[in-house]
């Protein structure tokens, strides 16, 4: 601010010693005070801090979120690697506390993903062991956060425990690899009873489950999500008081008949007096952090972005996909609402297009899956059609690319690729889950306009790399030669590490043949948590 001074200084005396009309002086007045509020917005603007905490460290929760900030032009103060969760270790929640409480201090806004600050992380709130009194201690601690950082906005993200049909490796507690199944079966019981009832087979069903299924397992299990939902509860009651700016519970990895279904059910009837603007119950966990973050940026610049929504033929927004609850017709404008913005339904009052990838008969499968070819049907032209079209008159565009979970659709990329669009739209994503996916798209096709060309171009080809090569073409074909031998070594491969790095770089050299926009590619690669889900793309400094 000391230049500032200067400056008005310097333009003070030149109005009191200039001999002007009356007229002059007030003009010159005018913009001079005019300058003064551009001076100070932008300085302002250029020292906002933003405080975030990710769910662990996965290149999807850290990494790729931390580089579309950056691009957008923000800078984040995220919390030493060390006190994160791995695919080791539980974070420290001990320690990010007094980290946040440190880096809080002259911070604007914070984005914490309270699974982090309360178990120790997203696997941690599904296998952890903690007492119900050092969990609502560490409840009562964003109540001290608010307390001693008045000005501070505080977004949290928390999660209704996920459901899963079945589950390898450490991500759930051990007896869920052999009883996982019977679980979420008994789950899907429980939840039809409550809410519509059970048939006769259907309750002989569930007597069955009950008494062939461990009773201190399932015990185990219900007791954490009795705990877990008990402190969904306690922070939503925080929401109400104001302690969090905006809160998200996102239901993670959820079906139409499950456990997650049903206690986030009873969340929402909980919750009902809540107004939008600071809570939402949303499908998808995984996006939440750089959706919030975005969130974070549109309201830090006084901004609601337009978003026009357009689905590919067939089911469109009525596809129900795996691993969600709700249609895309209600989550698509959930995400919309939670990042802060708004639906149009008139496409030429929107800031950004999300073009939503769709199967035609609404059934998703997994990107692994047999049919997933490098051919493209009608409706993947079809489709592209309307995007060249929409690209061509000057829009701005994301694309959601959902038709397959876990990966892109490569007819659709395919065309993409024949039309020269790869390089041509703001955003894609295709990672994970549909709603991952979607938040992924509508939070870094937002941001998009901030970015320079470069860095914009640079996300995209991470996007590619990951979710459309990897995902979709390079995982099938590891997960083919690795799993002969050992099923479960896809999900632990910590001694064959620098074989698998090799032949990923092998097969990448194969797929980057085709396209120039690719090829330009100057990147590394890594497996944090040593499983063939995730990777880690590394783009070099000079692309």
């Amino acid at each position: 601010m000391s230049k500032n001074r200067s400056i008005m200084s310097l333009c003070l005396s030149i109005f009191i010693k200039s001999e002007l009309s009356t007229l002059n002086i007030l003009i010159k007045l005018f913009i001079f005070f005019a300058f003064i509020i551009i001076s100070i917005t932008a300085t302002a603007e250029a020292n906002n801090k933003i405080v975030y905490i990710p769910l662990d460290n996965r290149p999807v929760c850290l990494d790729y979120v931390k580089q579309t900030i950056k691009a957008a032009g923000y800078e984040l103060a995220v919390p030493p690697e060390k006190l994160l969760a791995d695919n080791e270790h539980n974070g420290n929640p001990g320690a990010l506390w007094s980290w946040l409480n440190n880096a809080a201090q002259d911070a604007d806004a914070a984005v914490l993903a309270t699974d982090s600050l309360i178990y120790g992380g997203l696997v941690a709130s599904r296998t952890h062991h903690y007492s119900d009194s050092e969990l609502i201690d560490r409840v009562e601690k964003f109540k001290d956060l608010r307390e001693n950082h008045p000005n501070l906005k505080i977004y949290g993200f928390s999660t209704v425990m996920r459901t899963p049909r079945q589950s390898f490796g450490k991500v759930e507690p051990p007896y869920y690899t052999k009883y996982g199944h019977d679980i979420f079966v008994l789950s899907q019981l429980n939840d039809k009873e409550e809410g519509q009832g059970l048939t006769a087979s259907e309750k002989f069903k569930k007597s069955e489950l009950l008494a062939r299924l461990p009773q201190k397992y399932l015990s185990d299990w219900l007791e954490r999500r009795q705990k877990n939902f008990h402190i969904n509860l306690l922070l939503a009651e925080l929401a109400r008081k104001r302690t969090f700016h905006y809160l998200a519970i996102g239901k993670d990895d959820d079906a139409p008949l499950s456990q997650t279904h049903m206690e986030s059910r009873h969340l929402i009837d909980a919750t009902l007096d809540l107004s939008s603007n600071s809570f939402k119950i949303l499908p998808g966990v995984d996006q939440l952090g750089l959706l919030l973050l975005t969130r974070t940026i549109n309201e830090l610049s006084n901004e609601q972005p337009v978003v026009h929504v357009i689905y590919s033929e067939g089911a469109g927004k009525n596809t129900l996909p795996y691993y969600s609850d709700q249609r895309l017709s209600s989550s698509v404008p959930d995400q919309i609402q939670a990042v802060g913005a708004r639906v149009s339904e008139l496409q030429d009052k929107a800031d950004l297009i999300l073009a939503v990838n769709t199967p035609f008969d609404g059934v998703t499968k997994d990107s692994t899956a047999d049919d997933n070819l490098f051919f493209s049907s009608i409706y993947n032209k079809s489709f592209t059609n309307l995007i060249s079209n929409l690209v061509k008159s000057g829009r701005t565009l994301a694309i959601a690319d959902i038709s397959y979970a876990n990966g892109a659709d490569n007819g659709f990329m395919e065309e993409l690729y024949k039309h020269d669009l790869l390089e041509q739209i703001f955003a894609y994503s295709g990672w994970n889950t549909a709603d991952n996916a979607i938040g992924y798209a509508l939070s870094q096709g937002i941001l998009a306009k901030k970015m320079s060309p470069s860095d914009k171009n640079t996300l995209l080809q991470i996007r590619y790399l990951d979710d459309w090569l990897y995902q979709s073409n390079i995982r099938p074909n590891l997960s083919n030669s690795l799993g002969k031998n050992d099923p479960n070594i896809i999900y632990d491969f910590t001694p064959f590490h620098d074989e698998i790095v090799e032949s990923t770089y092998k097969l990448y050299a194969y797929y980057l043949k085709k396209d120039h926009f690719l090829q330009a590619a100057d990147f590394k690669i890594d497996f944090p948590w040593n499983r063939l889900f995730e990777i880690n793309i590394t783009m070099q400094a000079n692309n």
